[in-house]
């Protein structure tokens, strides 16, 4: 990855073995994006089409931050869903994505 470059993680949240108990954790999975939306972390949050689980764009944070903080997810604690974390450094950007990214602490 370019140093230089704000890395922006894309967590995918797939359903796992415990789907059925969604509802027991839902409460907690929304504080967790919240907290993350809240703090900055956290650009955006959704679900997949087809009801396949769900994803969150973070960034402002390093590897090691983002995965400590996704396996504190109920949902990922609980096997609701498993994570799949990519990192991107992306190499060109929108004004407005630069932006978003800078005032996140994400940029250099």
């Amino acid at each position: 990855m370019n140093p230089s470059s704000p890395t922006v993680f894309i967590v995918f949240l797939r359903f796992g073995p415990n789907r059925a108990q969604a509802g027991q954790w839902m409460a907690g999975h929304k504080q967790w994006i919240q907290d993350g939306m809240a703090d900055g972390s956290f650009l955006m949050a959704g679900s997949l089409e087809d009801a396949q689980g769900g994803l969150v764009v973070a960034a402002g944070t390093d590897a090691a931050a983002i995965h400590a903080r996704v396996a504190q997810d109920p949902f990922v604690l609980h096997g609701v869903v498993t994570a799949d974390i990519h990192a991107v450094a992306p190499s060109v950007m929108s004004q407005g994505l630069s932006e978003l990214l800078a005032s996140s602490g994400g940029a250099a």
